[in-house]
């Protein structure tokens, strides 16, 4: 008589949600029917999003999307860590702090307490960090809000073994590979594409727009070339150092080159 043969033990997988949007587990949710291939070969064992909820079982797979905003993220953000084997952040408020890292150095309770009626009931740190300023991390997936390819990607890397593909080209490259014109040459459109890193598809550029930074810096980005071509097409001190201060404001690159701009303009 033949023994059935034991499936394979499924490795177990988390998402965790911190302060963000959900556009990033939502990026999980629309990939639709590959998501049900996807929950055939992993045990998807926590995503409030979706139903399942086990947040403090050990995982060999964690991804966490959302910046780390509160007393309470900076404490579950270690007892996360501390029960996954591999964890990922996902999206640009896990990589640098998001659209909310726009109040760090300017944290002030008198406008809390302008916005709030009980602003006493508000916990928030003065700060709006990246997972990776607390915990160590195995992977970052970057964008505002990553795409479904790209998670799936990175899940079927680790299934197989290998180290997902870190894809830190820029957005110039998407548009030369789709064929799409060069909105700063063809438009006269300030477009971040030469420093931020590619993913999106280049779908600002393709509708005839500008990139805005959202998959956050590329490797090697020249953001000083590109501050000096935002200002011969006419843009004003302030509106540079507004395009590198949105979605990704505190990612290093783009912190540093507002810093310079600013520090240039008073001298």
């Amino acid at each position: 008589m033949n023994t059935p043969k034991a499936d394979p033990i499924k490795p177990r997988v988390a998402v965790h949600k911190f302060s963000s949007c959900d556009g990033c587990q939502l990026a999980f949710l629309n990939l639709g029917e590959e998501l049900l291939t996807l929950a055939g070969r992993v045990d998807l064992v926590h995503f409030a999003e979706a139903g399942p909820l086990d947040p403090d079982t050990d995982v060999d797979v964690a991804f966490v999307e959302g910046s780390v905003s509160t007393p309470e993220d900076a404490e579950r953000i270690q007892h996360i860590r501390a029960h996954s084997r591999l964890l990922i952040a996902i999206g640009a408020c896990a990589t640098s702090g998001g659209i909310q890292g726009l109040r760090n150095g300017v944290f002030d309770e008198g406008w809390v307490a302008q916005i709030y009626s009980h602003p006493e009931a508000i916990a928030s740190l003065e700060r709006s960090t990246p997972i990776a300023s607390h915990v160590k991390v195995d992977f970052e997936l970057w964008g505002c809000p990553v795409s479904g390819p790209q998670m799936l990607a990175v899940v079927n890397a680790l299934l197989l073994g290998v180290t997902p593909r870190d894809n830190a080209d820029k957005v110039c490259t998407e548009c030369k590979q789709r064929g799409y014109p060069c909105v700063m040459v063809s438009r006269g459109i300030a477009c971040m594409g030469p420093v931020t890193r590619a993913g999106c598809g280049a779908l600002c550029p393709s509708l005839g727009r500008d990139c805005y930074g959202c998959y956050g810096p590329a490797e090697n980005a020249n953001t000083d070339a590109l501050a000096a071509q935002f200002k011969s097409q006419g843009l004003a001190p302030q509106a540079v150092t507004q395009r590198f201060q949105s979605i990704n404001s505190q990612a290093p690159v783009f912190l540093a080159a507002a810093d310079a701009i600013r520090a240039h303009h008073h001298d």
